[in-house]
């Protein structure tokens, strides 16, 4: 992604997402990252190269391709799948513009639809915030994509000279108290009405019954939109990955 390179191994025994961990998204350091850290993982962890069955890898930083790829061949022993638009035609989901659906966002597709196989909106909280909509056909009907709340609040503490950065906590009121409330009350209250706003709107065009799922790492931060999802699932992507990658290879 763009700011973590999200590494998941996956337990076929147990059917189930182990071993989450993140590296952040330098160029420069990256390789270094990967060179230390990852094989420091596995080993206070008890896992071994030989362990790892299959590797699946879904990327919007075309730069770092290529370091993640060597690194997998190189300490894994294992080609990475790079999941593009060619892997989309063996998949029950499907979009008209495969070149320019990011593959996070198709694998949260997979991953939600072959769930539920009815009509989805995926909110992805990640640097950008983004609405994906598919029928019940599985057709992607579109995505809506607006700043992430991290990426709001970096842009308000970067473009004002008084304005402070803070913590993103959900504040008790509305109504700001102080600086620090008062940004955290116009994030947080304004990201919830944008988001519901924009599921409503949604919902009124499209004129179906929408299950609402959210992902992303603050996806379980915003509690005043406890009730409009029907499920919050940070491993999303995750899932969609492995299914997309199980489906190619």
């Amino acid at each position: 992604g763009n700011s973590n390179v999200v590494f998941a191994l996956y337990d076929q025994k147990e059917n189930r997402w182990k071993n989450q961990f993140r590296l952040e998204t330098n160029f420069d350091t990256l390789g270094t990252q990967l060179s230390t850290k990852v094989p420091l993982y596995f080993l206070e962890h008890g896992i071994g190269p030989p362990d790892i069955a299959k590797i699946g890898f879904s990327s919007v930083v075309p730069e770092i391709n290529k370091t993640i790829k060597d690194f997998c061949e190189n300490f894994l022993g294992k080609k990475a799948y790079l999941i593009s638009a060619k892997s989309y035609p063996k998949l029950p989901v499907k979009t008209n513009r495969p070149q320019e659906m990011g593959t996070d966002l198709m694998c949260n597709v997979m991953a939600g639809f072959s769930r539920f196989l009815i009509p989805v909106i995926i909110v992805d909280f990640g640097t950008a915030l983004t609405f994906t909509v598919v029928n019940q056909k599985g057709d992607v009907l579109g995505v809506n994509i607006v700043p992430g709340i991290k990426t709001a609040v970096k842009s308000l503490f970067s473009n004002t000279s008084k304005l402070p950065e803070v913590t993103l906590k959900v504040p008790d009121s509305a109504i700001g108290k102080n600086t620090t409330h008062a940004i955290q009350a116009g994030i947080f209250y304004g990201y919830s009405s944008l988001i519901k706003g924009m599921i409503e709107t949604i919902t009124d065009e499209a004129k179906l019954e929408f299950t609402v799922i959210a992902t992303g790492g603050l996806s379980g931060v915003l509690t005043p939109l406890e009730k409009v999802f029907d499920e919050v699932d940070r491993n999303l992507t995750l899932e969609g990955l492995r299914l997309i990658t199980q489906a190619n290879t």
